[in-house]
């Protein structure tokens, strides 16, 4: 019988409670879905999920870009593993306020820690923002309006220096047509809404402001940003992407 060799081993969309260090100091909690896997000796294969369910319990108290790399680490140590990554994704809430009545909400965003040690090693941070966007062309070819549309920028970045998921969220939205709120009254529909007029976008404007700023950010050493616009007229969705690979 032939010998296949198998390359990695772990577990996927294991689902757990976790607290996400914020910005301004306070633990926030969530739930992670998580994949696991390890490139490791066949000797070590049948106790690798024991070692990776430890691992997590031992660290989902308290989670940030440096305990991440802690966690990889161990498992990688323990495994006697050639390489470990770890995807982590997990919705995070940041209280924003209404710009015309100053009401306060929660907002979601999605974000991920994906990172790898060893013969993989990298460690990305991605944030998925929703913001809207409104059509340049509409507004120029019609006598009253314009359509609009929501949008979703998703940006992944490596980096030198600590970034927070807030800076992120917050260099996202400055770069749409307008930002996407949780819980608006009249007086803020009437301002977003004239927002996103005086600021038309196609994605391919979206994407090339995400972009601008990431270049321009002193931490950021890579990125790719993705944005896709939900069209509200037609029944596709609008996409652009770039690769800061491809730019520089």
């Amino acid at each position: 019988m032939n010998t296949i060799n198998i390359q990695t081993v772990g577990i996927k969309d294991i689902k757990l409670p976790v607290r996400i260090r914020e910005k301004k100091g306070g633990l926030q909690d969530s739930v992670a879905t998580v994949s696991l896997q390890a490139a490791m000796p066949k000797e070590y294969r049948e106790s690798c999920v024991g070692v990776f369910t430890a691992a997590l319990n031992r660290y989902m108290d308290e989670m940030s870009v440096t305990i991440f790399s802690q966690l990889l680490n161990e498992i990688k140590t323990t495994l006697k593993a050639k390489s470990a990554r770890v995807e982590m994704s997990f919705p995070y809430f940041i209280e924003k306020k209404a710009p015309v009545s100053h009401t306060r909400s929660l907002m979601e965003y999605s974000c991920a820690f994906i990172g790898g040690v060893g013969e993989d090693e990298d460690f990305i941070l991605r944030v998925q923002v929703p913001v809207t966007t409104l059509c340049p062309c509409s507004k120029e070819i019609s006598s009253a309006g314009a359509h609009n549309q929501r949008a979703e920028v998703t940006l992944d970045v490596k980096f030198k220096k600590f970034i927070w998921v807030e800076d992120l969220i917050e260099l996202i939205e400055k770069s749409a047509s307008c930002p996407v709120y949780a819980l608006l009254k009249r007086p803020d529909e009437k301002y977003v809404t004239e927002q996103a007029y005086n600021n038309p976008m196609f994605v391919e404007d979206v994407v090339r402001k995400v972009a601008l700023a990431a270049l321009e950010h002193p931490g950021i050493t890579w990125f790719s940003a993705g944005v896709e616009s939900f069209e509200s007229i037609h029944k596709h969705s609008a996409y652009a992407y770039v690769d800061s690979n491809e730019i520089r």
